[in-house]
């Protein structure tokens, strides 16, 4: 599926969201006004011209997690590209990086030196919450990476291929459980994604949330889930020991070595991406510095060892088709938050 067939899909589908959630649920811009994104490659400059002698990076989230590690890796090349001397991090976790996200707005929104982290999980946190801070209260600088869900069944389940799956997600998704994170998260959004794919009702999803990667594990080998989803790295350990058997990644294309639910026929693609960000109220003239600075520090060898060590994808988007990129996955998590009945 392209990027524009998606869109299209999309569109009727948030069309009749909205039709059914009432004015709360209005169309982005991409929605009235047909456009291409276009993924690049950054293109990394040796040096970066000095920002600030010290920066600040909040981090919506609490420490050793996703956005964490990708905040602090990205201050540490930042310091290693000479934009600045050192890196103040601020974590501010709770309810999807929601909390975080409020009170950089409040505090930050102005301030022309401090970088704000954020990614799909927050999109999904938005759509779910609806609070009243939203993504529109900050100005994207780029995505940065993204990581890809894995659908993984115990060694010893019937689902071999991707069309058991899909032939067991729609004949009797109610008395399938799916594992994943949080309630609302990524993992869930994507099983319904998943679900739709299959030609089956999201609303009758089955869904059992779990605090962490390693509890979805244990919950398919002792046989109290049918299917998981979580990233490749809480997956890899257990796959490699014959424990579960990996039927499909999210991505476009093969990762980790896994086809594709794309490559197999399932238009089933979501990607866990992280972001950088800036204050609503920073000019568009500091704002290109910052990209520029974030733009050089990716291409630090700091960055793109830490990438090789998380097996992130580099996913460098900025500007208008990352504006266009974020209104698609806002509006994939309200339709998923409809068709699946999610509660705040």
């Amino acid at each position: 599926m392209t990027f524009l067939h998606r869109r299209q899909l999309l569109v009727h589908a948030a069309a009749t969201a909205a039709a059914a959630l009432g004015a709360s649920a209005t169309l982005p811009a991409w929605a009235q006004a047909p456009g291409t994104a276009a993924r690049g490659a950054a293109q990394p400059h040796a040096k970066a011209g000095k920002l600030a002698g010290t920066l600040r990076i909040v981090i919506p989230a609490n420490p050793g997690g996703g956005w964490d590690q990708t905040g602090r890796a990205l201050g540490a090349a930042l310091v290693a590209v000479g934009a600045a001397d050192q890196i103040d991090y601020e974590n501010i976790g709770g309810k999807g990086g929601t909390l975080g996200l409020a009170k950089y707005a409040e505090k930050y929104g102005n301030d022309a030196n401090t970088l704000l982290m954020g990614g799909m999980v927050m999109v999904g946190a938005v759509a779910l919450q609806k609070p009243a801070v939203d993504m529109s209260h900050i100005q994207p600088l780029a995505r940065l990476t993204s990581d890809y869900l894995v659908a993984a069944v115990a060694a010893s389940s019937p689902i071999k291929t991707t069309k058991d799956l899909a032939e067991a997600m729609r004949t009797h998704l109610r008395t399938l459980p799916v594992a994943g994170g949080s309630a609302g998260g990524v993992d869930h959004i994507f099983a319904g994604v998943l679900a739709r794919a299959c030609k089956a009702n999201p609303e009758d999803l089955a869904y059992k949330p779990f605090a962490s990667g390693t509890e979805v594990v244990d919950a398919l080998v002792a046989g109290n889930a049918a299917v998981g989803l979580s990233g490749y790295s809480e997956f890899s350990d257990a796959i490699a020991a014959g424990k579960l058997r990996p039927i499909g990644v999210s991505a476009r294309r093969s990762a980790f070595g896994l086809p594709a639910f794309r490559e197999q026929g399932l238009d089933a693609t979501m990607a866990n991406w992280r972001g950088v960000f800036t204050g609503k109220g920073v000019a568009a003239a500091r704002a290109a510095e910052m990209l520029a600075a974030v733009e050089a520090a990716t291409g630090h060898e700091s960055w793109q060892r830490t990438l090789k060590q998380n097996r992130w994808e580099p996913s460098w988007l900025t500007g208008k088709d990352l504006s266009e990129f974020m209104e698609l996955d806002l509006t994939t998590a309200r339709v998923m938050v409809y068709l699946l009945k999610l509660k705040p």
